[in-house]
């Protein structure tokens, strides 16, 4: 049954090709419109982590100066990063499954070949456990362990990119690299590792790409390593490297794993007692603020997902909505040229189901060529989003998945019901005697 009403479907659009044609257009225009803002929205608000999500918290402790807030537009929010003295102090916990705590740098990277320019890399400067929280594939060895850590040991981990363009893509583990001014060992390469959005350090770009190499954060004051991302400061301090450490500057991002809720109580009471232990020696002066959040969470608070982006979904949809709607008329009027054809048929004992099941076919072949297209101009608007946000990332950020053209198939089918459902109805409800008079 479902072929033939096909077969009538596409002799009905052969017959009339420029109404045909208008329609297509009608729901192409709605669908690139709506797919390309769901797009949009899906990858900067799903889960970047699934499984863990629930599981990893960021930390905050509020060492603001007592005279403001640290954010004059939310007073009761901490500063969104911490500074070195509290991750240290905060790091010698063993109260979570797994902690680490890094930031963002720009190091120079100094190739073999003497053809070859030094470059300056994102390096993520951090602690071994970044690698297992996070989920970190590898393409070749593994991170560096707790040992090398604490020796300050010249080691890194390089991405999938650089090895490639250090080393033509070999197994670099063991070789030597040239980082700023000493040698480092290479222990492992990421496999390409894009998670969207970056949730682990959204202050500095939840659309970036990770980065380039990941190096001990042990390291930070030996090499005198500064941040290339966010610093905010409340307080003056000495020009010396080792005084900025010791400052209120926030720079840093923190996580722990607590894999329970008990776990998590018992690290929010290891805050407090921190915060009132600190206070009794002249720092963290302002009341008791400290928040832990799960990934949801903090990527909410951080708003990855602009309010901008959920009004474009609204629009996107109501817009789709607005060209089904007005396909209405096109297809009642075509639909009701052919009244005598369908009042013959009725009168030949054809029912009123399978004459409206007939037409709202018509109506979803329509939608689906219509989807097609509109899937094809979406890919086509998303490639000129990723050069206006993600210009010289390895890897695109709104890309069409089979989740996404899923969507894009759902939505065109729904358009085809909305602009098909009436019109379809109407024809079905034609009287056979009307139109046998005039046979």
């Amino acid at each position: 049954m479902l072929a033939y009403q096909l077969r009538i479907a596409a002799n009905s659009l052969r017959r009339t090709p420029v109404l045909s044609a208008l329609l297509v257009a009608g729901i192409a225009l709605g669908v690139a419109v709506a797919t390309t803002f769901v797009t949009t929205f899906h990858v900067m608000a799903s889960d970047p982590i699934p499984g863990k999500s629930r599981q990893l918290f960021y930390v905050q402790v509020d060492n603001w100066t007592p005279d403001r807030p640290w954010d004059r537009d939310r007073p009761e929010e901490p500063p969104d990063q911490l500074s070195w003295r509290e991750v240290q102090n905060l790091l010698a916990s063993d109260l979570p499954a797994r902690q680490a705590a890094s930031f963002k740098a720009n190091l120079t990277v100094h190739p073999e070949s003497r053809e070859e320019r030094p470059f300056r890399a994102l390096t993520r400067v951090t602690r071994p456990d970044f690698f297992e929280m996070f989920e970190v594939p590898f393409l070749y060895g593994g991170p560096w362990d707790a040992a090398a850590e604490a020796a300050r040991s010249p080691v890194v981990v390089l991405g999938e990119a650089t090895n490639r363009r250090l080393f033509g893509g070999d197994d670099s583990v063991g070789r030597t690299v040239r980082i700023e001014d000493r040698p480092f060992t290479v222990l492992g390469v990421v496999a390409p590792w894009a998670p969207r959005p970056k949730f682990y350090d959204v202050t500095n770009g939840a659309l970036q790409d990770p980065e380039e190499l990941y190096v001990p954060l042990s390291l930070t004051l030996e090499m005198e390593i500064r941040s290339a991302g966010n610093t905010s400061n409340w307080k003056p301090w000495d020009g010396e490297f080792a005084d900025f450490l010791e400052s209120e500057s926030v720079w840093l991002q923190m996580w722990v794993e607590l894999p329970t809720a008990q776990a998590r109580q018992e690290y929010e009471d290891f805050l407090a007692a921190y915060v009132h232990e600190q206070q009794q020696v002249g720092r963290l002066t302002r009341p008791v603020n400290n928040r832990l959040r799960d990934v949801r969470e903090w990527m909410t608070v951080s708003e990855v997902v602009p309010p901008e982006a959920k009004t474009m979904l609204i629009i996107g949809l109501l817009f789709l909505l607005v060209c089904s709607i007005n396909l209405i008329g096109i297809l009642l009027g075509k639909f009701l040229g052919r009244a005598p054809e369908v009042g013959v048929r009725r009168a030949l004992g054809a029912s009123r189901g399978s004459v409206f099941a007939q037409h709202l076919v018509e109506c979803e072949v329509v939608a689906l060529l219509g989807g097609a297209v509109g899937l094809a101009l979406s890919t086509v608007t998303l490639r000129v989003l990723n050069r206006l946000f993600t210009e010289g990332a390895e890897r695109e950020l709104f890309t069409l998945d089979l989740t996404m053209l899923g969507a894009g198939v759902a939505l065109a089918l729904a358009a085809g019901i909305v602009a098909g459902a009436y019109p379809a109805w109407r024809i079905c409800r034609v009287a056979p005697a009307t139109y046998l008079k005039q046979q």
